[in-house]
């Protein structure tokens, strides 16, 4: 950009901390299993919550959840989860939590069957990214065919906290999708 032109961003990249998860990581097309692994917890861990306060707990979570090694985290006992409960850093949620290290075993098994979790999550979108053209942020869908097909194997697979808004969430995250909007300076950057 040139120096001194405006940079439009989405509307919901506000503070310091949305503009940089914004500017760096929404969007961008993710094919780490550690990654992905992050980011499907931390979507269910935003479940009836904003983003924002997910992404001011989010060094709590890396540290209460051993930098999200899947292996780890499906080894968690009662023990560990009476620990996570405590933890003020994170969302304290027995729900949630529980979903966390249930949703480790399956993604565990997901490995193993595809070789990577990278392997079968891409495969919803057929291993490219959507590039969706919204100009208004209502045009931007909380669903869609693809994602509602994702939450329906997820939970096949023994999956919780995935529903289809959940896992649309995870797609627009992890760069599945490109939902900025066509206004914003990272919809051109990531066509």
């Amino acid at each position: 950009m040139a120096s001194g032109e405006k940079i439009h961003r989405c509307g919901w990249a506000r503070d310091e901390l949305s503009i940089a998860y914004h500017d760096q990581e929404w969007g961008v097309p993710l094919h780490d299993d550690r990654g992905l692994f992050e980011f499907l917890i931390l979507e269910g861990a935003q479940a009836g919550l904003s983003w924002s306060t997910i992404l001011r707990k989010r060094e709590a979570y890396r540290a209460a959840f051993q930098r999200f090694d899947v292996r780890k985290v499906a080894q968690y006992d009662d023990a560990r989860v009476a620990s996570l409960l405590a933890d003020e850093g994170i969302v304290r949620n027995r729900l949630k939590i529980r979903a966390a290290i249930r949703n480790a075993a399956a993604f565990l098994a997901v490995q193993k069957e595809f070789g990577a979790f990278d392997t079968y999550i891409w495969a919803f979108v057929g291993g490219q990214p959507r590039q969706n053209r919204c100009r208004r942020v209502e045009d931007v869908p909380a669903r869609t065919a693809e994602s509602d097909a994702m939450s329906k194997d997820l939970v096949r697979r023994g999956f919780t906290f995935v529903g289809s808004t959940i896992c649309y969430a995870f797609m627009q995250a992890t760069g599945m999708v490109n939902d900025h909007l066509l206004s914003c300076f990272r919809h051109r950057e990531l066509r």
